[in-house]
C-alpha cells in the first residue's frame, strides 16, 4: 500500500422501533509499506476485524478509499476483481470454521488457483500445492493431500489455511488473529512462520491482535484502535517506552506480568462509551484522565509526532514531558 486513504463503514442497529447508526471504522487512515507488517491491536469490539474486511472488500464501505499498489480498490469492477483477489488475501481467525470440512486439503489450497485460472493443468496445480504445503511445513507434503480438515490438529489447520492465501502469491495479507485459537506451545511456529514468509516473499501483513507482545514481536509498526478510531501508531519497539496515548498506556497495563504481578492496575473512570451514540471529540475523553474540555468538543485526529509515530491527542507532547499535571495524571504517566 502505498498512499493514505480515510474510511468509514457504518451498521444500523434496531432499538426501540428506531434505526440507529453505529460507526464501526470512522475516520481511519493509515499506509502500508511493501513488505511490511502492521499490528493493529485494540479491545474487543473497537473495528479491527471490521477493517480487515473492509480491506478484502468483504465490507462495504461507507466512506473514504483504498488504494493498494496506487489502484483504488474501493470502486472496483466486477470484472477487475479476479486480480485483486490474487494480489490480496485473507487468514482467518478460526481454522476449525474457515476450513470446508467436506474438501480435502488437496482441494482446499487448490481452490483458489482453479477459481483465478492461475494453473494451466492439473499437473503444474499439484506441484504448487506441494510446494506451498512444503513452505508451511507440512512435509511430507504428499501425506497431506488427501486428509480432510478433522484429521488435522489446530497447529496444521492453521498451516492449511496459511497455504491457502499465499498459493496465489498475493501483494498483501490480512491475518485476522490467526494464532488466538491455538496453543500456547504452536504459536510460536506460526509466528515464526509468517515472519520467514514477509522476508522471503516481500508480502505485506496486516496482523490483527489482541496480544501486545505478540504485536511487538512481530510486527514493525503498530496501530491502536478504540471504538473505530485510530488513536496511535508507533515503531513497535517503542510500544513500551515511548507510547504516547493515554489509551496505548491502558492497554500496557492491562498486559499480564508472571513475574512481577501488578498490585494496582490504571483504572478508568466512567463507563464504556456506547458505539450507538459516541461522545462528542475525542472518543476516549470520557474516560481518560488527561481529559479537558478541549478533548470534548474537538475531534482529534492523527498528527505526526516523530517519524514513524503519529498520535491523536493534542497533550501528547505535554504528557510525554509531564508537564502541568495533577497527581492523578502523574500516577497514570509514572505508573510501571
Amino acid at each position: 500500500m502505498t498512499k493514505n486513504y480515510v474510511l468509514k463503514t457504518s451498521f444500523f442497529k434496531q432499538i426501540a422501533g428506531q434505526k440507529n447508526v453505529v460507526s464501526a471504522v470512522n475516520n481511519v487512515s493509515f499506509r502500508i509499506k511493501q513488505g511490511e507488517i502492521i499490528g493493529l491491536v485494540g479491545e474487543s469490539g473497537c473495528g479491527k476485524t471490521t477493517l480487515g474486511k473492509m480491506l478484502m472488500k468483504i465490507e462495504s464501505i461507507t466512506e473514504g478509499d483504498i488504494l493498494i499498489n496506487n489502484e483504488n480498490i474501493s470502486t472496483l469492477e466486477k470484472k477487475n476483481r479476479k486480480k485483486f483477489r490474487k494480489n490480496v488475501q485473507m487468514i482467518f481467525q478460526d481454522p476449525f470454521d474457515s476450513l470446508n470440512p467436506k474438501m480435502t486439503i488437496y482441494d482446499i489450497v487448490s481452490e483458489p488457483l482453479r477459481s483465478l485460472n492461475l494453473s494451466k493443468n492439473e499437473k503444474e496445480m499439484k506441484r504448487k500445492v506441494l510446494d506451498i504445503l512444503q513452505l508451511v511445513n507440512l512435509s511430507p507434503a504428499e501425506k497431506y493431500l488427501a486428509r480432510h480438515p478433522h484429521r488435522l490438529s489446530g497447529g496444521q489447520r492453521q498451516r492449511v489455511a496459511i497455504a491457502r492465501a499465499l498459493i496465489v502469491d498475493p501483494d498483501f495479507i490480512v491475518a485476522d488473529e490467526p494464532v488466538s485459537m491455538l496453543d500456547v506451545s504452536i504459536r510460536a511456529g506460526i509466528l515464526n512462520l509468517l515472519k520467514k514468509i514477509n522476508k522471503e516473499r516481500g508480502v505485506s501483513i496486516l496482523f490483527i491482535t489482541h496480544d501486545l507482545a505478540t504485536a511487538r514481536f512481530l510486527c514493525d509498526r503498530i496501530t491502536v484502535m478504540y471504538l473505530g478510531e485510530v488513536k496511535e501508531i508507533l515503531p513497535a519497539k517503542e510500544l513500551i517506552d515511548n507510547n504516547l496515548h493515554p489509551y496505548s498506556k491502558l492497554l500496557l497495563s492491562s498486559v499480564p506480568d508472571l513475574f512481577e504481578p501488578k498490585k494496582n492496575r490504571l483504572k478508568l473512570k466512567g463507563e464504556a462509551t456506547n458505539a450507538v451514540v459516541p461522545p462528542k471529540g475525542c472518543r476516549f475523553a470520557p474516560r481518560c484522565p488527561f481529559a479537558e474540555n478541549k478533548c470534548t468538543e474537538e475531534d482529534q485526529i492523527l498528527k505526526s509526532y516523530q517519524e514513524d509515530h503519529m498520535v491523536a491527542c493534542w497533550k501528547a507532547e505535554q504528557i510525554k514531558e509531564g508537564k502541568n499535571l495533577n497527581e492523578e495524571e502523574k500516577y497514570w504517566l509514572n505508573y510501571n
